[in-house]
């Protein structure tokens, strides 16, 4: 059954709060990926990479939000050495793990649930988003903030996790952006998510409008 691991349960009842979310991710950041790669199986970052680097250049400017440990920034780097990948989240224990990394050319702590007033509009080639959006963390109108960011044409990728998709109003949102004029769906694909706990999200490929 989904969510029988007890840290994907607790992540999920986090109700959005900054501060809550802060501390459980300050408290697991040194365990983070052993956990979720080895005991969950989580595959978000490959997936999300993968779908991203499809549809921007080998020099590229990257955002990687929401950038957790900097599993998303090792994988992008993986398939092209040559991005310039920025990264934001808002745990700053979080933040050290994807220095150590060395995939990224900065670094900085935001919050995702409001306006990201550290950067300007039309930016990045293109943005990634990789397990934010999921029960208990930022809802849908942070979706509006990664299009702001992004340049006209620009990918924005995101993976969305199953049980908050359509409870959490991310499929409504996605309609929205597209009714609006502000993105054109490429593509909404149900995917693997943890794979060792028969988990999945929805990979979303959005051109910014």
């Amino acid at each position: 059954m989904p969510d029988e691991n007890p840290l994907l349960k607790q992540a999920t009842l986090l109700g959005g709060d900054p501060d809550a979310i802060r501390e459980f991710y300050e408290n697991w950041s040194e365990h983070y990926d052993t956990d979720l790669l080895l005991s969950m199986g989580y595959v978000g970052p490959e997936i999300a990479a993968e779908a991203l680097v499809s549809h921007v250049s080998d020099t590229a400017l990257i955002l990687d939000a929401g950038c957790g440990t900097g599993l998303v920034g090792i994988e992008l780097i993986k398939r092209k050495w040559d991005l310039t990948i920025d990264g934001i989240d808002l745990t700053p224990a979080m933040l050290e793990q994807s220095r150590s990394k060395g995939a990224y050319r900065k670094l900085n702590q935001a919050d995702m649930a409001g306006p990201l007033f550290e950067i300007g509009d039309d930016i990045y080639d293109g943005v990634v988003c990789a397990g934010v959006f999921t029960a208990g963390h930022v809802g849908p109108a942070g979706i509006d903030e990664l299009i702001r960011v992004a340049k006209p044409g620009a990918p924005v990728v995101l993976t969305v996790r199953d049980i908050a998709w359509e409870a959490d109003g991310f499929k409504d949102k996605i309609e929205t952006l597209e009714q609006e004029g502000k993105t054109r769906v490429v593509s909404v694909t149900e995917s693997p998510y943890h794979t060792k706990e028969n988990i999945f999200c929805q990979l979303v490929v959005l051109e910014v409008v």
